[in-house]
């Protein structure tokens, strides 16, 4: 049988923490799923415990190719797969066990609906619920406030090209998705409960990644969506401008301050 769903497991370094992850998806009410493991040239053992899931369920499957980040893991990953639906799953997170059936079910019954995600609870050095949202366009704009873990239309997925590579550092693919997405007018629905568990460690993305890369990454979204963030930001500016004596005027003010921005910003 044909799985629906793929759910695509980018590994590096996460030895310690893959077999917790593995069991995350093994034990999901919806059954009807294929993971892919990408081995991302990690240095450690890890290759060792995705074999042996393999062994032991041949839901399971395992690719190691040349280290290039985590997007062109995630795009090497999807690019494998069989599912008419994406889950990306970070190999040091969890996926709560009736997760995929609800989002699964969502999908099937609205096709109006291309990506399904809820929140997520905290584990390890920080413990606590992380709530999140409804998407919004604009204040995705802003800033990333929906992890990757996520399920969507791998359709979806081919009409935008897959994850962007050429982002200056890894840690922002998901944002990028997310914008891109929107950019077709991609409806999202929110479940409003804990849907998967996000390991945080000092060893984790959330930990490493400095303000100097997300300028540099942010700089780059800037650029790449450019035309929406100028539709953005001229309209909330005419909104101010109706309590303005010279709405063109101060229009005109915000739009050169917002050239300035990307002036500077992409120098760093």
């Amino acid at each position: 049988m044909t799985p629906k769903l793929s759910i695509i497991i980018p590994c590096y370094n996460t030895e310690s923490t893959l077999g917790e992850t593995l069991t995350s998806v093994k034990t999901q009410v919806f059954e009807n799923w294929e993971a892919i493991i990408v081995n991302d040239s990690s240095p450690d053992g890890l290759e060792r415990i995705a074999l042996d899931w393999v062994d032991k369920d041949s839901r399971f499957k395992y690719y190691k190719k040349e280290n290039g980040g985590l997007g062109d893991a995630r795009n090497f990953g999807i690019s494998k797969s069989n599912g008419v639906y994406i889950l990306p799953l970070d190999s040091d997170n969890k996926i709560r066990p009736d997760f995929t059936k609800k989002a699964i079910n969502i999908l099937d019954q609205e096709p109006s609906v291309g990506v399904v995600h809820g929140n997520a609870m905290f584990f390890g050095e920080k413990e606590e619920e992380w709530i999140i949202n409804q998407y919004n366009f604009e204040q995705m704009l802003i800033k990333n406030y929906i992890d990757a873990c996520a399920v969507y239309r791998k359709s979806l997925w081919k009409n935008v090209n897959g994850y962007d590579t050429k982002m200056p550092y890894q840690g922002n693919e998901d944002w990028d998705l997310w914008l891109a997405f929107g950019s077709i007018k991609t409806t999202f629905k929110h479940l409003n409960e804990i849907t998967f568990d996000y390991r945080v460690s000092k060893n984790s993305m959330i930990n490493s990644f400095n303000s100097e890369m997300f300028a540099a990454n942010k700089s780059y979204i800037r650029k790449k969506y450019c035309d929406y963030y100028f539709f953005y930001f001229n309209k909330n500016f005419k909104e101010l401008a109706e309590f303005n004596e010279s709405p063109f005027r101060s229009t005109l003010y915000f739009f050169k301050k917002w050239i300035k921005s990307l002036i500077v910003n992409s120098g760093k």
